[in-house]
């Protein structure tokens, strides 16, 4: 996809608004949150513009998260973290706020207070398991 002129994230990709960049590959760009949860809280960005996962073509999904998985692993060397959270808000009805792809990667502690991903949905399943089977595997193509 082409750039949006109009994107924050497009415009750290061209270097035209600031970000505390820490690594960044060919298709991917990872840079420290403004807003951050807890120290180190960084974003892995595609450098194309996609809103959502969905949209970004299967060959882009392996450098994005070998750039995830880097970012990780730095975190626990550098700031000592026990464990990461990696996790995207994929779309507004999920907390997505800028319209372009970005997962998140949490340094996490023992007893610093963060959920598991478990307690973010509050709404119970309406349907059986073997229902929801069937309807995503028909959605697959399966």
């Amino acid at each position: 996809m082409n750039p949006d002129p109009s994107c924050v994230f497009c415009r750290i990709v061209r270097g035209e608004a600031p970000a505390h960049v820490l690594a960044e590959n060919e298709h991917a760009l990872a840079f420290l949150d403004i807003h951050p949860l807890v120290d180190g809280h960084a974003l892995i960005i595609p450098k194309a513009h996609y809103v959502t996962l969905e949209d970004v073509p299967p060959e882009l999904v392996g450098p994005l998260f070998e750039l995830v998985q880097r970012v990780s692993r730095a975190q626990r060397r550098a700031l000592g973290a026990e464990a990461t959270t990696i996790g995207i808000n994929n779309g507004r009805a999920a907390g997505q706020v800028v319209p372009h792809l970005h997962v998140h990667v949490l340094p996490r502690y023992t007893g610093d207070g963060g959920g598991l991903i478990h307690s973010i949905i509050q709404r119970p399943s309406q349907r059986g398991l073997d229902e929801v089977r069937d309807l995503l595997v028909k959605a697959l193509g399966g």
